[in-house]
């Protein structure tokens, strides 16, 4: 047997003010855009943001559905959202704020199929994607790259037949 370990290094800031401009526009940006959830069942809002390659800006919200599990993440409906728009245009970051109250200084985690979105998009352009996490403009976690929320995660090079 051989014991490894997977570890990452991410950043806490306190404040907007201490992201560099473009980076607290696009926090700004996904708390408007939580306010456009669709959370009726879960009363659970979550905006994200995500900044292109070329200072554009695209949001999203969750969207719930009665029928679940229907419904979408913020995550994919501003990622889906950019790509489809800017299918050229590479990402640069993504911000995802969440709804004050019980995760109010606790940033949010993305699930699964939001992760494993995330690491396709930035292993598709070959480059990283900046994540931010915030539950309130004083708690803002900043990761450099999104293969680090999913380390064991698989792009479209590892479905390629050899």
């Amino acid at each position: 047997m051989h014991e490894k370990s997977a570890t990452f290094t991410y950043q806490l800031y306190t404040g907007t003010n201490e992201l560099a401009p473009a980076l607290e526009s696009l926090i700004e940006r996904a708390y408007e855009a939580r306010e456009n959830a669709y959370a009726p069942y879960s009363e659970f809002k979550v905006g994200a943001a995500v900044l292109m390659d070329d200072g554009t800006i695209v949001v999203g919200s969750n969207q719930e559905n009665a029928a679940y599990p229907s419904g979408l993440c913020a995550e994919r409906v501003a990622l889906f959202a950019a790509k489809s728009a800017y299918p050229k245009r590479s990402i640069q970051a993504i911000a995802i704020v969440t709804n004050t109250g019980k995760t109010q200084n606790e940033a949010p985690s993305p699930c699964g199929s939001c992760r494993q979105v995330m690491l396709e998009y930035e292993a598709i352009q070959e480059n990283d994607i900046t994540v931010l996490l915030a539950g309130s403009e004083e708690h803002i976690v900043r990761i450099h790259k999104v293969a680090d929320l999913l380390p064991f995660g698989f792009t479209p090079k590892d479905l390629k037949k050899p």
